[in-house]
């Protein structure tokens, strides 16, 4: 990987505790389309171009893709359900989950088919965005670099968002077990997200992936530990089922569908584990690589939301492990491994907007100054999610923001509009089913995106519009004078 030849792609796998190392030579960020003059050619191959050093098996790719999707946000399931209710949570998670898995469907077929036009033999998530528009509708041609750079910019803005929603994790974790061993110290959780700044400016200023690897199989092991333990305590003396609401307010389910989205969609691991795969024919399809880890994925999270909320009721928190005792060990145990998890994963995740970041920037500085501004603009980034995470430490609501404006942008919105613009001049099926298609899966994504985002900041300025958010940063500093 260290070659200079080959450029490296790192994609943010949803949150989650692991970034894959797209090796692909054809999976760049740049855009270079073919000569117009040679679209309708559909002699080129795109499978038959594309050279994987080491390509992934279909079984391998299933793993990935798994492996990608259920991370920490599995565990935001049950608080989902609490704002849509038993009932409307279980159809509603299947529904947003169809809808997630024809999005990823729909960008990945565009990528094949402008791929055959720009004669590429692959291509990522900006670069397909910008293909669609450069071979789409001549009026909207001038809009291929607007729409690839926009892209590029908005992953790196969902990439930031997710590191201060980590922050709150690891702040909230540790102060649940430290509160019971040594409750003469309790420390606000803002504190805590001040804490963690020192290990988390030097973790972030390790640049070379083969020292952050160990980081991610740490990370993985913590979480499968830490889901154990937790799906112990949810499944110990359930509650009947009709102690809980069974469709909750319309008003909450804004909230629902910003939370889902966020756990479930993982539109950016999707491009480079489809263009890693030796049989990448195997990727869409019936049953293919896409819906057989969408099923898996979407009954996971559902059992995980139905029985968690069922557990806990209306009293459970943003991450299910805040519910178990404090006072158990193994509960204890469970919410110190998930801290850790997320804390070696930061780096990891980390990476994605610092190399978006650095390939904008490095052709503007010196080479002389390229050590310096990295190590700046590094603390710089880690000091602003800590800041942003204390001044809103409310992890269920960070949660619902995070969905609400970058995931339903990024997972549905965007391949719907793509998607318009691909089928504009080539047909839009009968009766143009195509359009009122997408134009139903913006309306989801809209409401998501307004309503969902008015919810979690109206939440916001509710708990925080008191003397205790002018008070924030005197209580930071006096916790950690205290400690």
């Amino acid at each position: 990987m260290g070659h200079d030849e080959k450029k490296g792609t790192i994609v943010l796998e949803n949150f989650n505790s692991t970034a894959n190392l797209a090796s692909n030579p054809g999976f760049q960020s740049t855009l270079s389309l073919g000569s117009k003059e040679v679209i309708n050619e559909k002699s080129y191959n795109p499978f038959e171009h594309r050279r994987v050093e080491h390509p992934n098996s279909t079984i391998g790719s299933l793993v990935h893709l798994l492996k990608s999707s259920l991370g920490s946000g599995i565990l935001a399931m049950p608080a989902a359900f609490r704002n849509a209710g038993l009932a409307a949570g279980a159809i509603g998670t299947i529904v947003i989950g169809f809808i997630c898995t024809h999005c990823v469907y729909v960008l990945v077929k565009i990528s094949h088919e402008v791929c055959v036009e720009a004669k590429k033999p692959s291509m990522g998530f900006a670069e397909t965005c910008g293909a669609a528009f450069e071979f789409g509708p001549k009026r909207l041609r001038p809009w291929a670099n607007f729409a690839r750079t926009f892209i590029d910019w908005a992953l790196t803005c969902t990439y930031l968002a997710a590191l201060c929603v980590y922050i709150v994790f690891i702040a909230e974790n540790f102060k649940e077990v430290l509160d019971e061993y040594i409750p003469e110290y309790k420390l606000s959780v803002e504190a805590y997200c001040a804490l963690t700044l020192v290990p988390l400016v030097l973790i972030c200023q390790i640049r070379n992936l083969k020292w952050l690897v160990p980081f991610s199989a740490i990370a993985n092991v913590f979480l499968v530990v830490c889901f154990a333990i937790t799906m112990y305590y949810i499944f110990t003396d359930l509650p009947s089922p009709t102690e809980r609401e069974m469709v909750a307010s319309v008003t909450q389910w804004p909230l629902f569908i910003s939370t889902v989205i966020f756990a479930m969609e993982g539109i950016g691991v999707v491009m480079p584990v489809e263009n890693e795969m030796a049989k990448p024919q195997q990727f869409l399809g019936c049953p293919g690589v896409l819906n057989v880890a969408m099923t898996i994925v979407i009954s996971l999270y559902g059992i995980v939301g139905f029985f968690g909320y069922m557990k806990f009721g209306d009293d459970v928190r943003g991450s299910v492990t805040l519910n178990l005792p404090q006072d158990e060990i193994l509960a204890q145990s469970a919410k110190i491994l998930m801290a850790l998890a997320i804390l070696f994963t930061y780096s990891l995740q980390f990476y994605v907007p610092m190399e978006m970041i650095w390939r904008q920037l490095q052709d503007k500085i010196s080479v002389k100054y390229h050590n310096f501004t990295q190590i700046s603009i590094r603390t710089g980034c880690v000091i602003g999610s800590v800041a942003l995470a204390a001044a809103f430490p409310d992890l269920e609501l960070f949660i619902n923001l995070c969905g609400a404006i970058f995931l339903s942008s990024l997972g549905l919105l965007t391949p719907a509009i793509v998607d318009t613009v691909h089928n504009w001049d080539r047909g839009l099926g009968p009766f143009k089913w195509i359009l009122f298609k997408n134009i139903f899966i913006a309306m989801i994504s809209l409401v998501a995106l307004f309503a969902g985002s008015y919810s979690s900041i109206n939440g916001m300025i509710r708990k925080f519009n008191t003397p205790v958010l002018e008070m924030n940063a005197t209580s930071i500093l006096n916790d950690t004078m205290t400690l």
